[in-house]
């Protein structure tokens, strides 16, 4: 049974998400360099050192959806059933994790990201730290260790697949649609798929 979090959790989930709307307002209104921490506790009616207690730095704020993803990302690995390789789990993960409808804060946040150079580069830095969740999962359906080449080349190759789903578009258009994401992406999963199988091969056939 699922336990109902009690009233200082919600509180505490509710100021989070208010430090977070009030920030992503700011960055889209004034950019994200020009917002300071105080005004974003000003605007969500805390103190600079509430919003410590919630994010370590400003680029936490910005970025929240990625720690979200990554623990989604785990869940989905840790859960997927035993006839299912993590490759197969993380090509669906990705085309699920796209959110049916975009808010137009979200539109013009995307946009404020991938405008800016230096946003665009920390944002890919953050994704590439998801392979602490899929170096594991790729090691295991290799039975070989995370340090291994073979899996350090998958699982390079995912965080591109991640940076994918990251980049929808030109800074200056609408986000790709469901139909030419899956174009996109499905083409990287065939290859993918393709050198495992292939990296498979040598211990499969010295097993015959």
């Amino acid at each position: 049974m699922t336990r109902r979090p009690d009233l200082r959790e919600r509180n505490k989930q509710r100021t989070r998400e208010e430090i977070e709307r009030a920030a992503h307002g700011l960055f889209v209104e004034h950019g994200y360099s020009a917002t300071t921490l105080p005004k974003i506790a000003e605007a969500a009616g805390v103190s600079t050192r509430t919003i410590f207690g919630y994010f370590p730095s400003k680029e936490d704020i910005l970025f929240t959806n990625i720690d979200a993803l990554a623990g989604a990302l785990a869940q989905a690995i840790n859960s997927r059933p035993a006839d299912e390789d993590a490759l197969e789990t993380v090509r669906k993960f990705i085309l699920n994790a796209r959110p049916s409808e975009t808010s137009d804060l979200e539109s013009k946040l995307y946009i404020c990201i991938s405008s800016d150079p230096t946003l665009r580069s920390h944002l890919r830095a953050r994704i590439a730290q998801l392979d602490e969740v899929l170096a594991p999962a790729i090691a295991d359906d290799l039975d070989t260790t995370t340090d291994d080449p073979r899996t350090q080349i998958v699982t390079g190759s995912l965080i591109a697949a991640f940076n994918l789903l990251a980049d929808q578009g030109d800074a200056k258009t609408k986000p790709l649609t469901d139909e030419v994401f899956a174009a996109r992406l499905d083409p990287v999963f065939t290859f993918l798929r393709a050198g495992l199988d292939a990296l498979k091969e040598p211990r499969m056939r010295r097993r015959r």
